[in-house]
């Protein structure tokens, strides 16, 4: 019966004599050391199935306690003769004695240690990769009881460990939301995982916020449900981020409209007495819009600063001593809609300046200025000086329509003076 065990035991035992020969080793040692049967185990010695390293304290320590002392136990490693791969055991050695012969031998019990160090190994990896998530990891047992609580769930919910192991996980569900722990403990009864359930929590300082929460059964080794895990991350930042992209599609969509709505109105707007005429001045008209886009995505759709509208569009005609045209005023971001019809008035302006009038000779000069009235209106002086001598013109030119049109859609308003010293234009808008 006992020879039957030895040889069945999934563990190694061997016997050696006291000269350190191998009489005996099972077929779970056999398998572990590498040999092929008990003719070459016969050819070994007990020594020579250790790794080099552990030489030493076999023979100095481990044999001559379990001489002296009746056993020796102590983790070594063994060497497998056919890989020369170094397996860690626990080595158990105590001297027996033979019925017949009273030949004393040395007699072995080893454990495989490579496995279990592994599993210890993932265990304590795990445990570290639970203990240091910045999510909520957390367990419970099938009445909703909290069993562990890691470092991530003390910074989301505000319960230390201490304060929240052996409390319902009801603590940090809302009043209003009790329900849903109900329905998760029949699910995790039912052996269901819930992935990705978004809902609402509640810190330990009574603030709500959103979650997610993936929660798995947790099985023991029969495979018998025993409780849950939980996973649950706080998602704020990703709906507020959702928020924002949903609120900027809204806001693009309106902008694109109200940029398309311009467009429409320039083209509607734009006359001329040749086909060359109309396509130049659409153009100019669109690729002043397009200037002050770029000022809208420099502030992120605000708006775009007065001064940068005015030096965007007079740039062209400016002079290399920049004293040719002069923009003087405060500081003042008109929002979209406005900053659009100061573009597209700047621009009428300079073009009928560039082909009549103080623009369109070399000594003639340009003052534009602004200020807010009493009203908080913002009006804006369009001055020529030093051109060819204005004349009134007996029809409205095209170009002032369009700056009509665009100042009323501010609910403002321009005036046109034709003095024969050059033109003055005065706007208001409501911005």
């Amino acid at each position: 019966m006992l020879s039957s065990l030895v040889r069945a035991s999934h563990e190694f035992v061997g016997v050696a004599d006291l000269e350190g020969n191998a009489l005996f080793v099972n077929e779970a040692g056999l398998k572990l050391v590498g040999l092929a049967d008990l003719d070459a185990v016969r050819s070994t010695r007990i020594i020579d199935y250790f790794a080099a390293e552990d030489r030493d304290r076999v023979l100095s320590e481990a044999m001559p306690a379990a001489r002296d002392n009746g056993f020796w136990e102590g983790e070594l490693k063994f060497r497998n003769f056919a890989t020369g791969e170094a397996i860690p055991v626990l080595y158990n050695i105590f001297p027996v004695r033979g019925s017949s012969d009273a030949i004393v031998a040395y007699g072995t019990v080893t454990r495989n240690l490579s496995e279990s160090k592994l599993a210890d190994e993932r265990s304590h990896w795990l445990g570290s990769i639970v203990e240091s998530s910045d999510d909520a990891v957390v367990s419970k047992n099938l009445d909703g009881i909290i069993a562990s609580w890691n470092k991530g769930a003390e910074r989301v919910f505000g319960y230390t460990a201490a304060e929240a192991i052996g409390r319902p996980i009801t603590i940090v569900i809302p009043d209003d939301r009790q329900n849903e722990e109900v329905e998760i403990l029949s699910r995790i009864r039912r052996g269901e995982r819930i992935d990705h359930f978004e809902t609402i929590r509640r810190r330990k300082d009574g603030t709500l916020f959103p979650i997610s929460l993936t929660v798995s059964p947790v099985k023991n080794a029969e495979g018998r449900i025993i409780g849950a895990s939980k996973i649950a991350r706080d998602v704020s930042e990703q709906r507020q981020s959702r928020e924002q992209i949903a609120t900027l599609a809204r806001e693009v969509e309106h902008r694109g409209k109200n940029l398309l709505a311009s467009v429409q109105a320039i083209v509607n707007l734009s006359r001329s007495d040749t086909m060359q005429g109309l396509k130049d001045a659409i153009e100019g008209r669109i690729q002043a819009l397009a200037n002050v886009q770029s000022l809208f995505v420099e502030s992120r759709w605000v708006g775009a600063e007065l001064s940068a509208i005015a030096a965007r569009e007079l740039a062209p005609y400016d002079a290399a001593d920049k004293k040719r045209v002069r923009i003087e005023g405060p500081s003042t971001l008109l929002e979209p809609t406005a900053a659009q019809a100061v573009a597209v008035t700047l621009h009428e302006l300079a073009t009928n300046a560039a082909k009549y009038g103080s623009l369109s000779v070399p000594e003639g000069q340009l003052d534009l200025t602004w200020w807010r009235g009493t009203g908080g209106e913002i009006i804006l002086r369009w001055a020529e000086l030093g051109g060819p001598a204005v004349q009134t013109p007996g029809r409205r030119g095209f170009g002032s329509r369009v700056i009509k049109q665009m100042t009323a859609q501010l609910h403002g308003k321009a005036e046109f003076d034709w003095r024969p010293e050059g033109l003055i234009c005065e706007m208001t808008v409501q911005a």
